[in-house]
């Protein structure tokens, strides 16, 4: 070009520029990779790490049924279980358990990572109490061992036992509660209250009282109440398993030839039920115009007088195969059985009459049968 000069500017060769690139994503990649590598470290640490973000001694975190994943997340981190909502999406996520987390009531009193709280709860490991009734209780004794668990009142227990159409589904023809309410220990959550133990217990029952034991009963024309009632009556009578069946066999024995059953436990409930029971019966008790003096009224008393266990109900139904019609207890917590009237005044004379005479303080006469 005329009057100046054309200068051409430098370049770098190809080859060059190609390596500047390379390096400069190496290093990107390098930057990329050590701060993933430390935001892994991190968050491994954080899902590993103990955490206790409460000043109580405990708390109770509850998750109904139905909750996401979420929801979850932030009750626990509210209560101060979790660190945060993503620590604990995050750890259930890689431990895949965002279908398995179980409902329910859960304590938390010590540090704990978010990985071990996840695992807690898909485990369903959720808090109960629990509460064990023996066999041979009444309602209102059931009532004094509820209130003592902590899960509510005696009151409260008693108001939901006597809800007798609880029983309908169970027992029709019951009149309450009382002997439907299977002894056994049950595991329920704070919040369960008596209504709730009421009706675990009814559930029990219901599957403790099962097809074997109801065929049993029609093969002897015994309704579902007759053999609660007399289970009940066996169950106060003797703790002996293996006198369960023959005790058994002396009530249906007397029922069959129409002897009334004199059964004491009967007549101390009735005291039990007037407010009268004084720890001792007596020979004026006996007299007690009550459908549950056994003494006075023939055939089986109008219900259940306690809570019969498994064995209890078996007995009731299962009779053992003799002809006794009398026993005596032994004072021993075994009892001497007879068939006539002479055999068991020898037996109250040895252990009653006798017995008691040789002691140096006498007890109280047990009236004899």
């Amino acid at each position: 070009m005329a009057g100046g000069r054309l200068h051409h500017r430098a370049s770098l060769p190809k080859a060059q520029v190609n390596t500047d690139m390379l390096k400069r994503l190496a290093l990107l990649l390098l930057v990329v990779l050590v701060i993933g590598a430390a935001g892994t470290w991190w968050m491994r640490g954080r899902l590993a790490s103990p955490y206790r973000g409460f000043t109580e001694d405990e708390v109770f975190v509850p998750l109904p049924s139905g909750l996401g994943v979420g929801a979850i997340a932030r009750r626990l981190a509210d209560a101060g279980v979790v660190p945060d909502t993503v620590t604990f999406r995050l750890g259930v996520r890689l431990m895949h358990l965002d279908r398995r987390l179980e409902a329910g009531e859960y304590r938390f009193s010590a540090a704990a990572s978010p990985v071990e709280v996840a695992d807690r709860i898909a485990r369903g490991d959720v808090y109960t109490r629990s509460v064990t009734f023996p066999e041979g209780l009444t309602v209102s004794e059931m009532a004094a061992v509820f209130a003592r668990s902590g899960l509510g009142s005696a009151e409260e227990f008693e108001a939901a036992a006597a809800n007798a159409s609880l029983a309908g589904e169970t027992i029709p023809s019951a009149r309450s509660l009382e002997g439907l309410l299977f002894p056994s220990t049950y595991s329920l959550s704070r919040n369960a209250g008596a209504e709730g133990m009421v009706s675990a217990m009814l559930a029990q029952f219901g599957r403790e009282f099962d097809d074997d034991l109801r065929a049993a009963a029609a093969a002897r024309k015994m309704s579902l109440l007759d053999v609660v009632t007399l289970a009940s009556i066996i169950e106060k009578e003797s703790a002996r398993p293996d006198e369960r069946p023959i005790i058994s066999a002396v009530y249906h024995n007397r029922l069959r030839i129409g002897m009334p059953l004199q059964c004491d436990p009967t007549v101390i409930y009735a005291l039990m039920q007037a407010g009268r029971w004084t720890g001792n019966l007596r020979k004026p008790d006996l007299q007690m115009d009550s459908r549950y003096n056994t003494y006075r009224y023939a055939g089986l008393p109008p219900g259940p007088i306690a809570s019969p266990g498994r064995e209890a109900l078996e007995a009731a139904v299962h009779p053992a195969d003799v002809r006794f019609l009398y026993f005596v207890s032994r004072n021993d917590g075994s009892h001497a059985f007879a068939s006539s009237l002479a055999e068991h005044s020898r037996n109250v004379a040895k252990w009653q009459i006798r017995y008691f005479r040789s002691r140096p303080v006498a007890g109280a006469l047990k009236v004899a049968r």
